[in-house]
C-alpha cells in the first residue's frame, strides 16, 4: 500500500514539476523559436509525419474516435453511479483526481508535441513586420488590390477552362506551393507530406470547421466536403500549421505566402478570395456601402463562387454551432490569441504590414 501511495505521490509530483517547466519554458519566445520550434519540434514533426504520412487514411481521427467513444461510455458509467448515489466521498474524490491528471497528461502532450509554438516569435518576426495597426485608408487600399486580384485570378481559371483536381492530387499540389516558397523563405521548409481528407467533414459543416491540425499524430486533416473553390487555401493554412504556425492569423498568412509564391492559379485565387472576403468584413464595420460597392465589382464568376459559399453555409446551420464557436475562441484566448475566433482576421493587419514593406500583395 505505501509503494502504491508513493508511486501515485511521485507521479503528482513529477507531472506538476512538467507543467511548471513548460509554462517557464514559454515565458520567453526567443527562447521558444530557438529552442523548441526551430530545433526539436522541426525534427520531431517531421518524424511524426514520416511515420504516419504514408498511411491514406487519417490515423488521428481514429485515436479521436477511440477516445471520444471511451469518455462518452466513461460520462455515462458515472452518471449511472450518480443515480444509485454511489458516487460520493472517496471514491469521488479519486475520480476528480484522476480526471485532472489526466488534463495535466493532455496538456504536457499538447506542448511538447506542438502547442509550445503559440508561444513562439512568429512570422511576423521572421519577416520583420514592425508595424502591425492600420486605419481605413489602409482596408480600403487593401480590399481595392484584392479585388483585382480575385478577378484576375478568377478570369485565368476561366480562359483556361481549368477544372478542380481530385483531393489527392490537390494535396500534392499544395506541397509543390511551399515547396516553390521554400526558395524564398527558406525557413518555410516542409518536408515528409501527410495531409488527408477528414473523417469528419461532414460533422464539421454543422460545427463551422473546414481543417485542423492534429498534434498526437502530425496529419493535417481537411474538409474536403466544402466548395471546392475553399480547399487549395484550407490546405495551405493546415500545412502552416504543420510547420509550427501554431495562432490562426499566423497560419492565414503562411498559406497565403506559399499560394502567391506557388504561381499555382487555383491557389492563388482561393487565397485573394479568402483574403478578401476578410478584408471587406473589416471595410463593412467602417463603411458598409464601399464594402458593398466593392463587392459589386466582382466578376460575376467570382459572385457565383460567393453565392455557393453562403448557400454552403446556411445549409448546414446547427444549433450546436454558436457552443462550439465559443468554446473554440476560448481554446483561442487560453493559447495566446486574446481576440478568439477573431484571430483569423488579425491576418488583414500582417497583409497590410507586409504591403507596407514589400510593396506587393
Amino acid at each position: 500500500m505505501n509503494s502504491i501511495l508513493s508511486r501515485k505521490k511521485n507521479l503528482w509530483i513529477t507531472t506538476l514539476f512538467l507543467v511548471i517547466s513548460i509554462k517557464l519554458f514559454s515565458l520567453s519566445a526567443e527562447r521558444v523559436e530557438v529552442i523548441y520550434t526551430s530545433k526539436f519540434y522541426f525534427f520531431f514533426s517531421k518524424i511524426l509525419r514520416f511515420l504516419f504520412g504514408w498511411i491514406p487514411f487519417s490515423i488521428g481521427d481514429i485515436l479521436y474516435f477511440i477516445a471520444g467513444s471511451w469518455l462518452l461510455w466513461k460520462i455515462i458509467k458515472n452518471i449511472k453511479l450518480c443515480l444509485k448515489k454511489q458516487l460520493k466521498g472517496k471514491l469521488f474524490l479519486q475520480k476528480v483526481l484522476k480526471l485532472l491528471q489526466g488534463f495535466i497528461l493532455i496538456y504536457i502532450i499538447f506542448n511538447v508535441f506542438w502547442g509550445l509554438n503559440y508561444n513562439g516569435k512568429g512570422i511576423a518576426s521572421q519577416l520583420d513586420l514592425s508595424k502591425m495597426t492600420y486605419d481605413t485608408s489602409d482596408l480600403r487600399k487593401l480590399q481595392n488590390i484584392l479585388l483585382q486580384k480575385v478577378n484576375s485570378s478568377k478570369m485565368t481559371l476561366v480562359n483556361k477552362n481549368s477544372i478542380y483536381p481530385t483531393n489527392k492530387d490537390l494535396f500534392k499540389r499544395a506541397q509543390n506551393c511551399y515547396i516553390q516558397t521554400e526558395k524564398i523563405y527558406p525557413f518555410l521548409h516542409y518536408k515528409n507530406p501527410s495531409i488527408k481528407s477528414s473523417f469528419y467533414g461532414w460533422m464539421g459543416n454543422y460545427l463551422g470547421f473546414t481543417g485542423y491540425y492534429n498534434p498526437f499524430t502530425g496529419e493535417a486533416q481537411v474538409n474536403t466536403t466544402v466548395p471546392k473553390f475553399l480547399l487549395p487555401y484550407i490546405t495551405a493554412h493546415e500545412i502552416a500549421h504543420q510547420i509550427g504556425y501554431a495562432k490562426e492569423n499566423e497560419a492565414n498568412f503562411v498559406g497565403y505566402l506559399a499560394a502567391v509564391n506557388s504561381n499555382d492559379t487555383l491557389f492563388l485565387y482561393s487565397a485573394y478570395l479568402d483574403l478578401f472576403m476578410y478584408t471587406n468584413r473589416e471595410v463593412y464595420y467602417s463603411d458598409s456601402v464601399y464594402a458593398k460597392q466593392s463587392l459589386g465589382l466582382l466578376l460575376p464568376q467570382v459572385k457565383s463562387d460567393i453565392i455557393e459559399w453562403r448557400k454552403f453555409s446556411m445549409a448546414h446551420t446547427s444549433f450546436m454551432e454558436p457552443a462550439i464557436t465559443w468554446m473554440y475562441g476560448k481554446y483561442l484566448k487560453l493559447n495566446e490569441q486574446p481576440k478568439g475566433i477573431r484571430s483569423y482576421n488579425e491576418v488583414i493587419s500582417m497583409l497590410i504590414a507586409y504591403y507596407k514593406k514589400f510593396g506587393k500583395i
